[in-house]
């Protein structure tokens, strides 16, 4: 599942969300086998060697309890909690992922990514990427105090699409960056499913000739996640 958007302030329902989102966790938590959090489960995130946002102890707590129990917890950065260091790593015992990801389930191959920076054609954001990657620009956020820190990170997130209403009603294929880019990876390696957040759609379609691409929506309205059985792939809605 992805894009949570934890915290978010341009949302008015981030305790019920956050509070369905626990609730899903101790669904799955059941009979999961593995878990991927696809990014942008928070809305911002930043750790400093001795602090961290506040809130979302719910959900740190669910996580580390399903970790403590054995299931592996993946978690993808994405754009708004691109700055995730060690403290989530060692405090709940996700195993994180900056990067795509290749792995095999059963004899499928899938290839995972919150999906940000893949699109070649959105120049602007990558140029961005790479800015909010730098580890010169990460020391320097650091010599700001926590408080005025993430006053100015909420009020960058407020001019982002969440606050604009933005949503995924007009996907096309043919248009999408993403599915470009899926295309792209098929000419050199076989990959059975594609599976990415990000760009707040809900898409399962047929790319090459047996292939499918997967966009996991959002946990804004739609509250969508994907599950594998072994055999199949499916998209589903959370209805608590």
């Amino acid at each position: 599942m992805s894009d949570v958007h934890l915290g978010a302030p341009a949302l008015a329902n981030n305790k019920e969300r956050e509070l369905l989102f626990v609730n899903w966790l101790k669904m799955i938590s059941d009979d999961a086998a593995e878990i991927f959090l696809m990014g942008d489960i928070f809305d911002f995130w930043f750790e400093y060697k001795k602090v961290v946002p506040r809130g979302f102890t719910r959900v740190l707590g669910k996580i580390a309890e399903i970790t403590d129990s054995g299931v592996p917890v993946h978690f993808f950065t994405g754009n708004h909690d691109i700055w995730i260091f060690d403290y989530l790593p060692a405090e709940t015992g996700i195993i994180l992922h900056k990067e795509p990801l290749r792995i095999r389930f059963s004899d499928k191959k899938f290839y995972l990514a919150h999906g940000d920076g893949l699109d070649t054609d959105d120049k602007g954001y990558i140029m961005m990427k790479k800015f909010f990657t730098s580890k010169l620009l990460q020391r320097l956020f650091t010599w700001i105090h926590p408080d005025l820190a993430i006053r100015l990170a909420h009020k960058w997130s407020k001019t982002s699409r969440l606050s604009k209403k933005i949503d995924g009603t007009d996907f096309r294929a043919e248009q999408e960056g993403l599915y470009k880019f899926a295309q792209s990876v098929l000419l050199h390696e076989p990959v059975d499913y594609f599976v990415f957040g990000h760009r707040h759609r809900l898409a399962d379609l047929k790319i090459g000739e047996n292939s499918r691409f997967i966009l996991l929506g959002e946990w804004l309205k739609t509250f969508s996640f994907g599950v594998f059985d072994g055999k199949t792939f499916e998209l589903k809605k959370f209805n608590n």
